[in-house]
């Protein structure tokens, strides 16, 4: 018996790993997030499984479903919206299995993050411009250490996805546009990937009041930087990956393909 932590990407069920919907499809137990995993992936759930919304469960209660499956030698599913290495509060429960001495295993998944950039249809990372991403998110009852804050991150001038900081949209503009300027381009998305997928674009100047329009108070990605702005493509520097005059192991400079095995500088 082993307690399996599943991504549930984050909202499509077109966009589970096979693996995952595999595991779904077989589970006999499953803890679930019941107010963020889409109702279209619990539904991969077998009817006759036992299912468990972890949205009014305790830690302590989580544990007792993994005893649970113990006693019954029987594997536990437990779904976590996006990928689960990211903010699935998944270590606490590890510590739990540990104790418990019960094996885990982790079943990664395609983020919200991910998602929210294909609904952009853009490039998180831009030659010249944006070569590193963040991902990060606001305080809140969850502090932040002191050199993560979102001003100290904002200097790097890096392509930013904060999560759980919508309903703060206010003071992140206010604490971004001293390092990225008022006409940024920043994007936020309401539950990317899911049937009521909403998209707001603007720059740091104008994005607040459009999602106020747009009802946007949570559960939605916020993605900022100039390397999203399709407007300006026409100024990112090409990549030198399809450049005539780069070469690497699988083309020389001159276009023709390489005769080594690939091993070249």
């Amino acid at each position: 018996m082993k307690v399996i932590f599943v991504g549930a990407g984050p909202g499509d069920p077109d966009l589970l790993t096979v693996k995952a919907q595999r595991l779904l499809r077989q589970c006999r137990i499953c803890i679930y997030a019941g107010s963020l995993v889409s109702p279209e992936v619990v539904g991969l759930v077998p009817k006759d499984a036992a299912l468990h919304d972890s949205a009014s469960m305790t830690l302590e209660q989580i544990e007792a479903v993994f005893v649970s499956g113990q006693q019954q030698n029987t594997d536990v599913i437990r779904l976590h919206t996006g990928d689960p290495a990211i903010y699935g509060a998944i270590r606490e429960q590890m510590n739990v299995l540990d104790r418990l001495g019960i094996d885990y295993e982790v079943v990664p998944g395609v983020s919200s993050f991910q998602a929210a950039a294909a609904a952009l249809k853009t490039e998180l990372t831009a030659p010249e411009i944006a070569q590193t991403i963040i991902l990060s998110r606001t305080s809140g009852r969850t502090p932040m250490p002191a050199k993560q804050e979102l001003a100290e991150l904002a200097r790097t001038e890096s392509t930013l996805c904060l999560f759980l900081s919508v309903h703060k949209l206010a003071t992140v503009v206010d604490e971004l546009i001293p390092h990225y300027g008022a006409d940024c381009p920043i994007g936020v998305i309401f539950r990317a990937s899911w049937p009521d997928e909403v998209i707001v674009q603007g720059t740091l100047a104008d994005i607040a009041p459009k999602v106020t329009e747009a009802g946007i108070t949570k559960t939605a990605m916020i993605i900022v930087g100039p390397a999203i702005g399709s407007d300006r493509a026409r100024d990112i520097p090409v990549s030198k990956l399809y450049h005539r005059h780069f070469s690497h192991g699988y083309r020389s400079a001159d276009g023709n393909a390489e005769t080594s095995d690939g091993a070249g500088s």
